[in-house]
């Protein structure tokens, strides 16, 4: 009966879950100067939509811990999709609409945003419920599609402003907004297994309780940090450091970054079955490490920024690693499991870009001094991975 199941087209599912993902992630901060001059919306004001996105993200992965199992993966995930569409379809809409035009953005930002946090938190279970072969690997490569996702919004958005120019923003939002449109579909129809049988997933104080999971929170929470600090910061970097426009500023810096990144994952995914998970973070945070200080303390520019673009090889399996650890350890974690993981990253990637910014500034404008700060988060990685190699041994299911 399983093998009459399309499988294939689950994954493509979660594949587009992940681009969904990213579009939300990264398309609105393309447009905020846009939104400045079309709307007077002041650039104090515009900071918030980041914030109210990832403070949405981190309570709906919060809140998943309690209700995803209860409503069931297929409801949720497929509600993620129509929630994202339809936020980026009101983006366009309300700000013309409504009185105030930055109630609007908020209003659509929050709804695309429950998309994204649905997905983090379910797409990875979806997949780990499938009966594949090779999970570290199916997992790494799932992952790799946020990346590229990130390239295709940024490259794509920038050829169509160019072709068409600025001013028509909103049609290309309907555009993005037909890829979880899409999705809703696949979702709808492909087969979804549990994850856990009802009543056998252990309880949320239990899953706190186990050492093993605590330690991959705090491996979460660092991998988050290390991949969103480089990510919100590397475009900056480039244009500070070396004095180039922001054009090809967000080329050479998040592109690249999600570039090597999303090649970290697809190499990985190729080769897991011949590398052992927990040596390959060990090698990946200690050259991540590098990678930071490298940027950090170079003297020469370029090395500078190669030091951030590489950083995306060095931290490109850390997410996707982590979780697939907790699996292998925590075989009955459920839901709620990766919620917290979701939940975790996510808390990583809001405290550590916002640190790196306010030190930078303590500091006279020297983003280099925010980033020597953050390679605390991959040495905490480095550590974090020697303590489960040495005390958890090696990467293998605990029934």
């Amino acid at each position: 009966m399983t093998k009459q199941k399309n499988y294939k087209k689950t994954l493509i599912a979660c594949y587009l879950g992940f681009v969904t993902q990213a579009i939300s992630s990264n398309f609105a901060p393309l447009l905020f100067l846009t939104f400045k001059s079309t709307y007077g919306i002041s650039l104090e004001k515009i900071a918030l939509i980041p914030f109210v996105f990832y403070i949405t993200q981190l309570l709906v992965d919060l809140a998943a811990t309690k209700f995803a199992d209860k409503i069931g993966y297929r409801t949720c995930v497929v509600t993620s999709q129509v929630v994202s569409s339809v936020g980026l379809m009101l983006m366009a809409i309300l700000p013309d609409v409504l009185p105030v035009p930055f109630i609007g953005l908020l209003i659509s930002v929050v709804l695309y945003a429950i998309g994204s946090g649905l997905v983090e938190v379910l797409v990875s279970p979806i997949v780990e419920a499938c009966p594949f072969e090779n999970k570290d690997g199916m997992m790494s490569l799932l992952h790799s599609f946020f990346c590229w996702g990130s390239m295709g919004v940024v490259l794509g958005s920038t050829l169509f402003f160019a072709a068409f120019g600025l001013e028509n923003w909103k049609i290309l939002t309907f555009i993005w907004a037909l890829v979880p449109l899409y999705n809703t579909f696949n979702f709808i129809s492909c087969p979804i297994e549990r994850l856990v049988e009802d009543g056998k997933s252990m309880g949320i104080k239990q899953l706190l309780k186990t050492p093993v999971f605590c330690l991959m929170i705090l491996l979460m929470v660092c991998a988050g940090a290390s991949e969103a600090t480089m990510t919100q910061w590397t475009s900056a970097f480039a244009e500070s450091a070396i004095g180039i426009s922001k054009t090809i500023g967000d080329i050479a810096g998040p592109c690249l970054f999600a570039m090597f990144m999303g090649i970290a994952r697809m190499l990985y995914g190729k080769f897991s079955e011949k590398l052992d998970l927990n040596k390959a973070m060990l090698v990946c945070a200690i050259a991540c490490t590098i990678c930071y200080l490298l940027a950090s303390l170079s003297t020469l520019p370029i090395l500078g920024l190669a030091g951030c673009a590489l950083c995306g090889l060095a931290v490109g399996i850390m997410w996707p690693g982590t979780i697939s650890i907790s699996s292998q350890k925590c075989p009955r974690g459920g839901t709620a499991m990766f919620a917290f993981l979701a939940l975790a990253g996510d808390l990583g990637a809001a405290v550590s870009p916002t640190m790196v910014g306010s030190l930078s500034e303590m500091a006279g404008g020297n983003l280099k001094i925010g980033l020597l700060v953050a390679t605390i988060f991959p040495v905490i990685l480095v550590c974090g991975l020697l303590i489960l190699k040495l005390k958890f041994g090696k990467t293998t299911r605990e029934e």
